[in-house]
This record gives structure tokens, sequence and C-alpha cells, in this order.
């Protein structure tokens, strides 16, 4: 990989984790634990897409250290590491079909990313009860990753025109 590749994915990292800071500051209406608009997944689907899974990886591992180092605690990490590390195994899966759009591909990630922190909820519990909140935790993943990848069309869009 060249330098220039670095640089983007450090500015990448750099917005997502802004993007998960600012989210953080966003309240919104109890829906479930966990539940949340996932604004640092447009960049990463976003890099998916213009610079491949590899660095796409680099840029979670590196916002998930992150955002834990700045208040996120090893907790937050785990939740957030896993759930994007699925998102992102459910992402590369589909996009290497060429059957669905940005906008599918990114709801599956949603999706995938709630299943995700609920298999660390269950491991942490020690109980499979946790997965009850996948009825409500799964459709918040389906809705916030379609919106994530209508927002991240657009800007995949705008960059190549």
């Amino acid at each position: 990989m060249e330098l220039r590749n670095y640089l983007y994915i450090a500015l990448l990292t750099a917005i997502s984790l802004v993007l998960f800071l600012v989210e953080g500051l966003i309240p919104l209406p109890f829906i479930a634990p966990g539940a949340k608009l996932g604004l640092a997944n447009i960049v990463t689907v976003c890099a998916l897409f213009s610079l491949g899974p590899r660095a796409c990886l680099f840029i979670i591992l590196l916002r998930t250290g992150l955002a834990s180092f700045f208040g996120g605690g090893p907790v937050i990490f785990l939740y957030s590491l896993t759930g994007g590390l699925l998102s992102l195994a459910a992402m590369t899966a589909l996009k290497k079909t060429a059957c669905f759009s940005i906008i599918g591909i990114s709801a599956a990630g949603g999706f995938a990313h709630h299943f995700g922190q609920l298999i660390v909820a269950a491991l942490a519990a020690d109980t499979l009860s946790i997965f009850r909140y996948l009825p409500i935790l799964g459709p918040c993943g389906l809705i916030t990753g379609l919106i994530i990848g209508g927002l991240s069309t657009r800007i995949l869009n705008h960059k190549f025109h």
C-alpha cells in the first residue's frame, strides 16, 4: 500500500471518529440498548467501495480503538469491534456477489452490526435471552443501514463525478 492510501485511511479514520463522537451527543428516544444511528458507518461503507475491505478493516480497527480511548472504554470497544467486524464481513461477502446495491449491502451491514453486538452481550451475560432484542435491533439496523447506504451512495457518486 502506498503513502497516499495510508493518508486517505488516516483521514477517513479521523472523520469516522468525529462522527462517532458527535453521534454520542445526539439524544435518541429509547428504542433498545445499543441502538444508534451509526453515522460513522458512512465512512465504513464509502471506504469499502472506494478502497476495499483491507483498508476498511484498518479504519474499523483504528476507529474502535481510538473511540474506546476517548471515552468508550473496553466494553464499548468489544461491542463496536465485534459489530464492525461482522458488519464488514457481511458487506464484503454481499459486495462480491455483485447482486446488491450499496444501499442493500449497507442495510445488511447494519443488521450484522447489531447481531454482533448481541453476540457480545449474550457472552457477557452468559444467556441467550439477550437475543430477544433482535426483533427490535434487527429492524433498527436495517433502517439505519438503508439511510447510511443512501448517504454513502450520494457521497460516492459525488466523488466520481
